[in-house]
């Protein structure tokens, strides 16, 4: 009844996926564009309120219940304790341990560092030497003058004036802030005392020029020009006075080898005339004294440096080729015995000769601490330290074996001073340590290169700039050592200067 069979197969197409498909359908969607607006607000009034609390009178009252002072106790242990007081407090008064302390607000410099060398290279193709450096008014900015110590036409040659701004960003040592080309050796140079952009140097041709260095276009404002009362010979030192009778204008002292010191005034045409003047000559110098007879009469003394006292205006004193300083006084009355012709009669200042040097007088500084002492170095290689109440010095050191040509009294520290060596050093000397060796000696040059000139910064007193004969300018940053003045320092400088004078 049943059997197996087989049967065809028989094949059924799916209809999901095209029923699906036929329902998809694509779509997109984008918002509609954001608007946004931009306002500001600021309120148009304000108002400053403050809130303090008000102390409640039962927390006053109950304060003062709390704290009972016995005043009858309190006046018993004044009295026992005043007559200990008083004798502490005299003690204190009395005493001189903290004489010359003064509180220092800047770093300790532990050593003696070399800031900056400076140079000018135009000057330096030229084999030009620093002659000169000067601090301005405020002791941020350095200037030197260029010329020639040695050999060479120095009348003819063109010279320079450099100047850097320590304080200003971005200093290249070897591009001044500002040039100035001068048609003459510059000997000398020095900063006006309060204007900060004023200079004035004197020249190989004997004139004298007045730059303001705020002026780039022509910076020369005054000069003497070349008459019959220039100088005939190189300044070697120029000098700011103040004026007697204008206080708000300054005079110009000027020395040179041919024995004169003059004082300029200026004129409103841009000149410097000759107020007054004074001469060195042999014969006029006082006879107490070490000079070197003169073969010839009336004989003028050539002056190489000049320095003033810090305690009288009138008093200064000169170095001089003969090899020996001068105590002059600018009261003096008595006429020059001089033949050249001025405008102006001169005087004779000359008071007292010193002892001499070996070789002339290079430099000279008045102590600004002691009203009777001064420096003079020269080409012996020594220091001299003198008193003006006698003619033999103090003291007399053996810095180096060949010239010396600056020395600088420090303008924080008493017994310190600087000297520039024909060696290419500066010694710093500290008598407070030793009277016959040198506390520091930087070389200044590779080689024996001479140390020209040295300045002490009157304003930044860890700073000394020195020159010297490659054309280079190095600025000193000095350590704490010599800038910070000792207890009893000065009395110290007192007692050194009258044990020797006994």
């Amino acid at each position: 009844m049943f059997a197996d069979s087989s049967a065809p197969g028989a094949d059924v197409e799916p209809l999901w996926r095209s029923a699906r498909s036929a329902r998809c359908q694509a779509r997109s969607c984008q918002t509609g564009s954001i608007s946004t607006v931009e306002t500001a607000a600021q309120s148009y009034t304000s108002r400053d309120a403050s809130v303090q609390t008000e102390q409640s009178k039962d927390a006053l009252y109950d304060f003062q219940q709390r704290v009972q002072v016995d005043y009858a106790g309190l006046l018993a242990f004044l009295q026992r304790v005043e007559d200990t007081v008083i004798k502490e407090l005299k003690k204190n008064w009395e005493s001189r341990a903290f004489d010359g302390f003064e509180v220092s607000w800047t770093d300790q410099n532990e050593t003696v560092l070399c800031l900056h060398t400076l140079s000018y290279p135009e000057a330096q193709d030229q084999n030009l030497q620093v002659t000169s450096v000067s601090w301005n008014a405020t002791g941020s900015v350095v200037a030197c003058s260029y010329g020639r110590f040695d050999g060479g036409d120095w009348s003819t040659e063109k010279s320079y004036i450099c100047t850097w701004n320590l304080d200003r960003r971005g200093l290249n040592p070897k591009h001044p802030d500002l040039v100035v080309d001068v048609p003459s050796s510059v000997m000398c140079l020095a900063f006006h005392p309060s204007q900060p952009s004023l200079i004035a140097g004197g020249l190989f041709s004997g004139e004298l020029v007045v730059w303001d260095t705020s002026r780039t276009e022509d910076p020369v404002i005054l000069r003497t020009g070349m008459t019959d009362d220039t100088h005939t010979d190189p300044v070697y030192q120029v000098n700011w006075l103040p004026d007697a009778k204008h206080r708000n204008q300054s005079r110009l002292l000027s020395v040179s080898t041919d024995g004169k010191i003059l004082v300029w005034r200026e004129e409103r045409d841009g000149r410097l005339v000759l107020a007054e003047g004074f001469a060195l000559v042999a014969q006029q110098i006082p006879r107490s004294s070490w000079l070197k007879r003169v073969a010839c009469g009336e004989a003028a003394v050539g002056v190489t440096s000049l320095s003033f006292s810090h305690f009288d205006p009138r008093l200064f004193v000169v170095g001089v080729e003969g090899g020996y300083s001068l105590q002059c006084c600018t009261a003096a009355v008595t006429p020059a015995l001089h033949r050249t012709g001025s405008s102006v009669p001169l005087r004779a200042p000359a008071e007292l000769a010193f002892s001499p040097h070996g070789g002339p007088v290079y430099s000279v500084s008045c102590s600004p601490f002691h009203r009777n002492l001064f420096l003079s170095c020269g080409t012996d290689g020594q220091v001299h330290l003198h008193s003006m109440l006698q003619t033999q010095p103090l003291v007399s050191l053996q810095l180096s074996k060949k010239y010396l040509f600056c020395v600088r009294w420090s303008p924080v520290r008493p017994l310190v001073f600087a000297a520039a060596s024909g060696e290419g050093e500066v010694h710093l000397f500290d008598l407070q340590r030793s009277s016959q060796k040198p506390a520091v000696s930087m070389k200044q040059t590779a080689g024996e290169h001479p140390v020209y000139c040295l300045e002490f910064n009157m304003k930044q007193t860890h700073l000394l700039a020195a020159g010297d004969a490659t054309g280079a300018i190095k600025v000193w940053q000095l350590s704490s050592d010599f800038t910070e003045q000792r207890p009893r320092e000065v009395a110290h400088l007192q007692q050194l200067a009258s044990e020797s004078t006994d």
